[in-house]
């Protein structure tokens, strides 16, 4: 089996999981009344400094956070959303009006997880102890979440969230504070989080059924990077994103988010087959959206400093691919959506892989 058709044979495995233990479709109803029970929030909004940084500083904490394993980015997130659910602009995260750690309607039950694969049974955790394992489980993932958050850039600097210790040892994970998405900061003060107002180029939205509809536990880290790139890109050049698409040239790509070419390309094809991207299209124009207005001004205004994202550095480049932002995905079922796709996809490798076989005769 080639190396890319066993990737997708694994998540479809795991969505497949994640549809039979109805943990999305859980977690969805959760993070449902949490949004019902607060300021009900359209879109939620995001600071720049999570995805972009200058060329000489360590990488973004977005690309800090794409790893294979673990929630980190996921639960960083999520606990935006449930901030902005709770509070206004200028507000700040209190610690003691956030969810507990476990519980009903808590932290951990924010988060869908598949639980252990265990290859040789070609099953997942047993059915006898799912209930109470998966419980488990959620916990853990969630540490580990805290302590990655916890432990980003040269001396935690972009440090997403702080831990407070015990006193008798360990950690008070339930205790833990939110920061800003540009880190704590150097200072002995750390920069707790607060909702920020939605600023052209300095902040980007992400629609609220991006979290209601299961995206945010589906898509996979790079997935999400990507998505959120080209949606920061689509609000600070409206025009550009109606009329012709937005696009990353390489040196932008490894240069302002730090992401790998193979990451990118991948999780654009996905996107585009999840409805959530599409190729740039001429006639998008007259019905895009996309923007914080249909104000050009400002893009004038702050063309020196995003120059390079319409700009190649050798006239020899490459010409990349353009894309448009389309939210009207976001309204279907994430689960279902990607499920399907996938399920195409791994027929389709599975096709050409016994096409390209060797002949037995």
């Amino acid at each position: 089996m080639s190396g890319e058709l066993e990737a997708v044979v694994r998540r479809v495995r795991r969505l497949e999981q994640l549809k039979k233990d109805r943990s999305v479709q859980r977690a969805n109803r959760v993070l449902q009344r949490v949004w019902d029970a607060g300021r009900r929030p359209e879109k939620i909004t995001l600071r720049r400094g999570l995805l972009l940084s200058g060329r000489q500083d360590p990488a973004p904490p977005l690309t800090q956070l794409l790893r294979p394993r673990g929630v980190a980015l996921r639960f960083y997130l999520l606990a935006v959303f449930e901030a902005q659910c709770r509070l206004g602009v200028g507000d700040e995260w209190n610690r003691t009006d956030s969810p507990p750690l476990k519980g009903p309607n808590s932290w951990s039950d924010f988060v869908a997880i598949d639980g252990a694969y265990d290859k040789p049974s070609n099953t997942y955790m047993p059915a006898t102890t799912w209930d109470r394992d998966i419980q488990t489980l959620r916990r853990q993932q969630i540490h580990g979440a805290l302590r990655t958050l916890e432990g980003l850039g040269p001396d935690a600097e972009r440090a997403l969230v702080e831990v407070p210790g015990r006193r008798k040892g360990g950690r008070d994970y339930a205790a833990f504070s939110l920061m800003q998405e540009t880190g704590r900061g150097d200072a002995q003060t750390p920069a707790l989080y607060f909702a920020p107002a939605n600023t052209w180029h300095a902040t980007f939205t992400v629609p609220a059924e991006f979290f209601l509809h299961g995206w945010i536990q589906v898509l996979q880290p790079s997935e999400v990077a990507t998505w959120m790139i080209l949606r920061w890109l689509a609000q600070t050049f409206p025009r550009k994103h109606a009329e012709s698409g937005v696009y990353l040239y390489a040196n932008d790509r490894t240069g302002s988010f730090r992401l790998r070419r193979d990451s990118y390309e991948d999780a654009c094809n996905r996107l585009c087959e999840f409805g959530l991207i599409q190729y740039a299209r001429a006639d998008f124009a007259v019905r895009s959206s996309s923007g914080p207005s249909s104000s050009l001004g400002p893009e004038a205004e702050a063309q020196q400093f995003l120059m390079s994202f319409s700009q190649p550095t050798r006239p020899d480049i490459h010409e990349p691919d353009h894309y448009q932002v389309t939210d009207e995905g976001l309204a279907n079922d994430a689960l279902e959506t990607c499920n399907k796709e996938l399920l195409l996809r791994q027929n389709k490798l599975r096709q050409r892989a016994r096409a390209e076989a060797p002949s037995s005769s």
